[in-house]
């Protein structure tokens, strides 16, 4: 348990310091063109969940997303008191990543997003965004498990650009990301609807996968990148 809670907290750190860092890399270099900050941040981050997966899913599931926890939990392949410990850890972690995101780049370590990231939009890409990635884990797991790895990254690298919120689709990354006034920020004021949106779909994700998988594959969503 100890360290798999270890596992979380150490790939929430990794993946959320490469969203931030990169988002800052990318908005320096790219001169002033969104379009191409964007594709390094989206490339960034899915090289970064393939090897953080494929390193960490045999430890702890890798799931670095409190939606992918509270999933694993709806389908009883893990306890509650884990699930609470996986998304303390996620949490801890991920905002450590953002702050030294900051270090590295010579920034504020302490600073809030100003960031406005709001509307009808904006809630759907976030529902669609996770509502893809909870069906990409219960199909992939239920069907080609030895594939979750590439899946995941590829599916988030390619939400990056079909979702109009650029696929957060993750809670603690919401939270952590309202931390860092930068490309990749969002403001606090705009972070509870999005992680609301979130959950809605990761839940239908999860109903659906249920469905169209076989009842077994979400609930197998712990052992995405191996068993415990």
């Amino acid at each position: 348990m100890k360290r798999a809670v270890a596992a979380e907290a150490v790939g929430s750190f990794f993946l959320f310091a490469t969203v931030v860092g990169s988002g800052i890399m990318a908005e320096t270099l790219a001169g002033g063109n969104v379009a191409v900050a964007l594709l390094a941040n989206s490339l960034a981050t899915g090289a970064i969940l393939f090897v953080l997966i494929a390193m960490l899913g045999p430890v702890s599931g890798a799931h670095f997303n409190p939606a992918v926890t509270l999933v694993a939990a709806l389908g009883r392949s893990i306890a509650p008191q884990t699930a609470l410990l996986f998304v303390a850890a996620q949490l801890a972690g991920g905002i450590a990543g953002v702050w030294s995101a900051h270090l590295m780049f010579d920034l504020p370590i302490w600073q809030f997003s100003q960031h406005a990231r709001t509307g009808t939009g904006q809630w759907a890409g976030e529902f669609v965004a996770t509502f893809g990635l909870i069906l990409t884990i219960a199909g992939t797991v239920r069907h080609r498990p030895e594939w979750i790895a590439p899946a995941v990254a590829l599916y988030i690298a390619a939400a990056y650009w079909f979702t109009s919120s650029t696929s957060f689709a993750n809670p603690a990354i919401t939270v952590a990301r309202s931390l860092s006034d930068s490309f990749a920020g969002i403001a606090p004021v705009d972070v509870a609807l999005f992680v609301a949106a979130q959950l809605a779909g990761a839940a239908a994700g999860w109903l659906l996968g249920r469905w169209l998988f076989a009842a077994d594959a979400a609930d197998g969503i712990d052992d995405a990148a191996g068993r415990r």
